[in-house]
Formats: C-alpha cells, structure tokens, sequence
C-alpha cells in the first residue's frame, strides 16, 4: 500500500475535534484509477493516526476493505455493521474492532448513523450513492446535524455535484440544503472542510427511528 506522509500541524487541529467515529461509504470493488485506492488508504490511516473510529459497512472487498485494513494496521479501531444475509456471503471482515449485525439494509444505515459524528462518501457504486444521499437527506430533515464529505478523488464526484447544483438551479433542491455538504479532493482538504463547517439552520422534522 502506498506511504502517506501527514503534516503535524494538520494532524493536531483535526485531533482537536469533538468527533470519535467517523462513518465512511465506500465501493465493495477497487475502482480502476490507483487514484481511489490511494485515496482509501490515506483517509484510513488519517482516521487512525487521529484517534478516531471507522464505522463502515463491515466489508473485506474493494475501497471498504482497503479502508478497514489501513485503519487497523495504523493501530485504529474499526466498527463494522452489517445486515445479517450479507454477513453470510462470506463479506465480513475478519479484523474488525466491532461488529453489529442488522437484520435489514435500512437498519444498517440507522445503526452506522447512530454510532457517528461525521459522514464521508468515498467512490463507489450504486450502494455508496444511495448511502450518501440518504444521510444527506436526515440533514435536510433535520434528523441530525452532523458533518458530510464527498472525498472527490480523481475528480470522481464532480457528476453528482453537478447534478446537486443543477438541482439547486432549477428549483429542486434549496440552497441551504446544498450548503450541507463539503466537497474536496484530498483527504486533508476535506477533514478540514468540515472540521469548519458550519450547517445551515435547518428544522428538525423527524427523528432518525421516524424515516
């Protein structure tokens, strides 16, 4: 896997969040630019040299793997929930920290919510898709207020922000619900994106067991 180098002074001001768990959506494949691989083993090794937690979807394959193993063997912990008829593929990872086993998907995303203090989406498929724009959509709901990130590495997001911002300019989406996300395409970017950012004020319509 490739060395990542952290600058100290980054290092102390992420460190000197409030957050403990950070909840990453991520590919069950690798991609097919080392760009996404490498991106999955710096914000794995970024957590871990943090102090933080990786909740995830428990996986062994793709950039959830990559991300799990670069947590652990930085000396991180790494909280896995998974549905119990994945679990039984043969998916899980054997490593993990914690693993809580729901008994369906939306459950899982319930628990993954539940357990963290931020949200990153990095590459991946149709799942991470829908992952991402479901947390997105508790914000907007004012379900919680929680930071989220779009790690764009190699540019992979751009299609979907975008698509947010043609949204926002034809009147489907307002402004301050745009205004909840942090895009970026370095992991230190990001981190430090939202370790600033601050939500808009959005009224709370539901709790989380409502959705």
């Amino acid at each position: 896997m490739p060395e990542v180098q952290f600058e100290s002074s980054v290092l102390s001001e992420f460190a000197s969040s409030n957050w403990k768990r950070i909840c990453v959506f991520a590919g069950s494949q690798p991609g097919n630019a080392p760009q996404f691989q490498a991106a999955a083993v710096e914000l794995g090794r970024k957590i871990a040299e943090n102090g933080w937690s990786l909740v995830y979807g428990a996986g062994s394959v793709g950039l959830m793997g990559l991300i799990a193993d670069a947590v652990l063997q930085a000396g991180g912990d790494v909280i896995g929930v998974i549905p119990d008829f994945l679990a039984t593929k043969e998916l899980l990872h054997p490593g993990l920290t914690q693993v809580h086993i729901t008994e369906d998907m939306h459950t899982r995303k319930a628990k993954m919510a539940e357990l963290s203090d931020a949200f990153i989406a990095l590459p991946g498929g149709l799942g991470t898709f829908e992952e991402f724009f479901e947390v997105m959509t508790w914000a907007q709901l004012g379900v919680h207020s929680k930071p989220i990130g779009l790690l764009n590495s190699n540019q992979f997001y751009q299609p979907v922000v975008n698509l947010i911002d043609h949204a926002v300019e034809t009147g489907f989406v307002r402004k301050e619900h745009r205004e909840l996300i942090s895009v970026a395409p370095t992991t230190n970017e990001l981190l430090t994106a939202m370790l600033h950012h601050k939500n808009p004020d959005i009224p709370k319509w539901f709790d989380l067991d409502e959705t």
